[in-house]
């Protein structure tokens, strides 16, 4: 079951109303064109964001890639795309490299996210993990192979393994949230950069434990189970909006991000989209499964975001 656009129509109050109309849609002379790439898990918003945004200004073409945090930071560091969707933070390298290249960006937060640990809806044996277990499942050079190794008590079964591959900010954010250490995991899972592909992997297999972003276990409910993660104060919590945004749901909750190159923003296409995006991704982001900003998380991306708009002078 993959997740599907839908379609809601939000009026953007924007900074932009002197600036002309350019382009999403069809293909016609003069298009402008807004490309966006990276993390799969900000891309369900990122995508109803555009949806919504074309019924407004069908002479803006806008491309939503998820090839992945990492290889959309890839490409953004290299002035290749002109947004980034980000699970985790942009590092001082990859900050770097932009300011090698020649231009500035602006990070903005647009929604929080848990990362949801799923098993399969016939697992009638596992309902909750801890943080300890699940390190000593993921880590490098693990032991553990069947689900009796992390409690004796289930059944000896090989546990199957899905998640994010490394060029997800899931996979990082994930390794060193739980591991303990960024990137290092056990080699023997299958990953993949696709989630779709993580869910059908947990979904088509009993002995099967996975890893995503929250809003994709949102619009599966049907074919995964949530497993409830006690971080060591003997409180099993399942990510919801409510813990998310109480950050109750611990360690594994964390704001998703779009990266915007100061550059990008001279093109009035880019501008409007990420004007329409940071006015309206609180309502998009929740009918995409993601917890919405809080409203002053809203109000200080709208003034980071005309602090920096170029003058029209």
């Amino acid at each position: 079951m993959q997740r599907k656009p839908r379609l809601f129509l939000f009026v953007s109050h924007s900074l932009l109303c002197a600036v002309a109309v350019f382009t999403v849609g069809c293909e016609r002379p003069n298009v402008e064109r807004v490309e966006v790439d990276g993390s799969s898990t900000v891309y369900p918003i990122s995508q109803e964001v555009a949806v919504a945004f074309r019924d407004l200004h069908p002479e803006v073409r806008v491309s939503i890639g998820q090839s992945g945090t990492g290889t959309g930071m890839t490409k953004f560091t290299q002035g290749d795309i002109d947004i980034c969707d980000a699970s985790r933070a942009i590092t001082d390298e990859e900050a770097a490299k932009c300011k090698a290249a020649g231009f500035d960006f602006v990070e903005f937060p647009v929604a929080l996210d848990g990362i949801a640990i799923v098993v399969n809806v016939e697992n009638d044996w596992c309902d909750t993990l801890t943080v300890d277990q699940l390190k000593e499942l993921w880590r490098p050079g693990s032991p553990v192979e069947k689900w009796s190794d992390l409690d004796p008590s289930w059944p000896e079964l090989e546990i199957k393994l899905f998640g994010a591959d490394p060029d997800s900010g899931t996979y990082e954010y994930f390794t060193e949230s739980i591991v303990g250490e960024k990137n290092k995991i056990r080699s023997n899972f299958s990953p993949n950069s696709d989630d779709n592909v993580l869910v059908s992997g947990v979904k088509n297999d009993k002995k099967a434990l996975g890893y995503f972003g929250f809003a994709y276990y949102a619009a599966n409910t049907d074919i995964l189970k949530l497993v409830a993660i006690d971080n060591g104060d003997g409180t099993p919590t399942k990510p919801s909006v409510e813990t998310i945004r109480a950050n109750t749901y611990k360690p594994l909750s964390r704001p998703l991000f779009i990266y915007v190159r100061k550059d990008a923003l001279m093109k009035p296409g880019v501008a409007q989209f990420v004007d329409f995006y940071l006015n309206n991704a609180d309502k998009l982001a929740e009918q995409a499964d993601c917890v919405p900003l809080s409203k002053e998380q809203i109000e200080s991306n709208l003034e980071t975001l005309k602090a920096v708009m170029p003058t029209t002078e």
